[in-house]
């Protein structure tokens, strides 16, 4: 969603609003993926990694809410799930390291529902994708739908699992965090990527604006396996349910 097309003779109001929702979007957007970047190659539980993280958490929903709501008017059905989805990634992750350890609630109960939705959506798009002769829909390859579902899908189970634990703790809290925090990113680089309106004309359409993207999943894959190669050795099970307990990793 990097531009909105109104007629000449649209009302100032509907202009205005347009321009905001565009300057949320590519603002947030922007905002986002610097302090994501930031926040990927900080020292984990320092000043600046939290600063960044919540500078990304507000930037992030902001982005992602908007084109969620926005896309599809335009029509962007693709752009308005995958919105949705990054909404839910990012502010599960974001809950997942503010509750205490082993500790849940109905949040908990409750978000499993999100991402079945996103996969339902996103199996019903890419069908509608699929009945087009050249099996795009709004531009977008028919089969994108079929890897948000099973990203959703996978979402879903482990959502499932936290409620049944009843909370996370040790580096299984962690990696939840990680995970659906780089997804998030990698799907704000992807779309930046993949929208060239958006993009400085002498990199337009450049194969390597997907390399931050990738970048992102690489650093994802490291920081998972520091956490699990760690992190046993660093945590325990928590005796209660007490936030100062809540510091489980220093890197």
């Amino acid at each position: 969603m990097s531009h909105l097309l109104l007629s000449p003779d649209a009302p100032i109001l509907i202009r205005a609003a347009a321009g905001a929702a565009l300057g949320l979007h590519v603002g947030g957007a922007s905002m986002a993926m610097a302090a994501g970047a930031v926040s990927l190659i900080a020292r984990k539980g320092g000043r600046l990694h939290r600063v960044a993280g919540t500078v990304f958490f507000v930037a992030m929903l902001t982005m992602s809410g908007v084109a969620a709501v926005v896309a599809p008017l335009l029509p962007d059905r693709f752009s308005a799930l995958m919105g949705a989805f990054a909404f839910y990634l990012t502010l599960t992750a974001w809950v997942t390291v503010r509750r205490a350890p082993g500790t849940a609630g109905r949040f908990e109960a409750v978000v499993p529902f999100a991402p079945l939705a996103v996969a339902a959506c996103a199996l019903v798009l890419a069908w509608l994708g699929g009945q087009q002769p050249n099996g795009l829909l709004d531009d977008e390859p028919a089969q994108l739908g079929y890897v948000v579902a099973g990203l959703a899908v996978l979402a879903a189970v482990t959502d499932l699992r936290v409620a049944r634990a009843g909370g996370l703790f040790g580096p299984r809290r962690i990696a939840r965090h990680i995970w659906r925090m780089c997804l998030a990113l990698f799907i704000a680089w992807g779309s930046f990527a993949g929208q060239p309106m958006a993009q400085p004309t002498p990199l337009r359409n450049s194969p390597y604006l997907f390399i931050p993207a990738l970048v992102v999943l690489g650093l994802m894959v490291f920081w998972l396996i520091r956490v699990w190669v760690a992190g046993p050795r660093r945590t325990r099970r928590p005796v209660s349910a007490s936030p100062l307990a809540a510091q489980e990793i220093a890197t």
